[in-house]
């Protein structure tokens, strides 16, 4: 299959709202495909490199050169060149690496080259995303949707499942299993805005479990005999990053086992380090014998899905936690309350949130792990932090927001000079309506019509909500908001009584 086929089904897909419609277009190249190039369709329409990495950023993304006349490169093609970057390595690995991406990119026509260029950074959206995929997959098949979500959950990535599907049928589909060193998709919480409110949901006025919400990152720990490995939230292994972890691990009373829980680097009060110094240690290209020595981290566990034979993810969570207790010491287990009173729940939550943590996940005794999901049987609560502040540039939007202005600049006032200060950009929570009238406004109050961003007026007051404060060297504060989204813009407002950087420097505590 050519890689302008792909190209092509991902931009029709990008051109309608209509799931069903999504669904068809994939599901219809699914068929077309070859059964040896099932998965690497299903993985490039899904926008996920089967390499994971390739070694290639934005610089050199950055300079491309001429696109080719008439589309010549498959899918299969495609694929080794990408291997072939990703086994690059060692003394004149830079210049064999620019001339690998010369040769893909010089062989792509400009559509190809723009579909690589999103695929390679991590950027391509074109709404073919999980339930979309899921759905096709199902329908190229002619399988039940529900041997699909399971297969994926367990297998944590569409492409080996579309493979499965469609040379095998749902018999193959029945094969896939949890397997120990194998990441699957972790299971994800709701949110609630309070305790009373998330108690409510998961445990319809009986008891339930409070786990401390740790900021740290999510790590998915694998045991079999002394092979150990360690995967992130996105399914990444960073074992060689915390050979601490490693080290905890090895020294746990099973043979098989697959952990979730979180690192977390804390200071010598025991309190947590900001989530930037912690996300270091697999992020950063030192040596990991360094940062562990500077910035050690600790391993929390609060999950066990495989032990010694025995899958667990379909048991009760009380069930759960008791095995759990059974291989894990106390202090490489999350802090924990199982009760039914809202008032002690609440103390609990205050208690950690004190103590610098996120919050509080709020867990069913009786819930199943349910991978990949996001069910009432998890729900969050995190102190929410609010702050009004002035738009300063906006972006137009892509896929389904083509032709709409979207992601905004956020700035707090700077009381010394009287300008303001950017603190980061976001396009969450905002609706159709929002998109509208926020595409109307900006317009109106330009000074600066770029071909990608809109600076206007710094007279916009917005609503936001946010989760945290965090150290970055990206803008001039020194600081950008975590997790920002758009509550409401408030017209009642004007840009001299925004909040300022002082306000935000009190919430991040510095």
């Amino acid at each position: 299959m050519l890689l302008s086929d792909v190209v092509a089904a991902s931009a029709r897909v990008s051109a309608t709202r209509s799931r069903t419609a999504k669904t068809e277009i994939v599901a219809g190249i699914l068929r077309d495909a070859a059964p040896q190039e099932v998965a690497l369709v299903t993985a490039y329409l899904a926008g996920v490199l089967p390499q994971r990495r390739v070694g290639v950023g934005w610089r050199t993304l950055g300079s491309l050169p001429d696109p080719a006349a008439e589309p010549t490169l498959s899918v299969g093609a495609v694929d080794d060149l990408l291997q072939r970057l990703a086994d690059t390595s060692g003394s004149g690995s830079t210049a064999t690496r620019a001339g690998l991406v010369r040769e893909l990119f010089g062989a792509a026509t400009a559509d190809e080259q723009a579909f690589l260029r999103g695929l390679l950074s991590g950027e391509l959206r074109q709404g073919a995303q999980d339930g979309v995929m899921q759905a096709a997959i199902a329908q190229a098949a002619d399988v039940p949707p529900t041997l699909v979500r399971r297969a994926v959950m367990l297998a944590g990535f569409s492409a080996p499942v579309a493979q499965a599907a469609l040379t095998g049928g749902a018999e193959a589909l029945e094969a896939v299993g949890l397997e120990v060193g194998r990441p699957l998709r972790p299971m994800l919480a709701g949110s609630e805005p309070t305790v009373e409110e998330a108690m409510a949901t998961v445990g319809s006025g009986g008891p339930v479990a409070l786990e401390c919400k740790l900021d740290g990152i999510r790590v998915q720990v694998h045991k079999s005999g002394e092979e150990i490995r360690l995967f992130t939230r996105s399914l990444e292994e960073v074992t060689e990053r915390l050979p601490e972890v490693v080290e905890v691990v090895r020294t746990l009373p099973a043979d098989r086992l697959v952990l979730d829980g979180e690192v977390i680097a804390l200071k010598e009060d025991g309190s947590p380090h900001p989530f930037q110094v912690t996300g270091a240690r697999t992020a950063s290209s030192k040596d990991p014998a360094e940062l562990r020595r500077t910035t050690p981290v600790t391993l929390w566990v609060f999950d066990v899905l495989h032990r010694d034979g025995a899958d667990l993810i379909d048991a009760p969570g009380s069930q759960r936690v008791a095995a759990l207790r059974e291989v894990v010491p106390e202090p490489n287990l999350v802090p924990r309350l199982e009760t039914a009173d809202a008032q002690e729940a609440q103390r609990f939550f205050a208690e950690w949130v004190g103590r610098g943590h996120e919050g509080v996940v709020v867990k069913s005794l009786s819930a199943p792990y349910a991978a990949g999901r996001r069910g009432a049987g998890w729900v969050k609560v995190k102190p929410r932090h609010t702050l009004d502040l002035v738009v300063l540039a906006v972006e137009w939007g892509s896929g389904r927001r083509t032709g709409l202005l979207s992601n905004i600049h956020l700035g707090a006032r700077d009381p010394e000079t009287g300008g303001f200060v950017m603190l980061g950009k976001t396009f969450k929570g905002m609706t159709d309506e929002i998109l509208a009238w926020q595409t109307e406004r900006f317009q109106e109050i330009a000074v600066d019509r770029g071909d990608w961003v809109v600076t206007v007026r710094p007279e916009q007051v917005v609503e936001i909500a946010f989760d945290g404060v965090q150290r970055s060297t990206r803008y001039p504060a020194g600081m950008a908001l975590r997790f920002a989204r758009v509550l409401r813009y408030r017209d009642d407002k004007t840009a001299e009584e925004a909040d300022t950087v002082d306000e935000v420097r009190r919430i991040a505590g510095w």
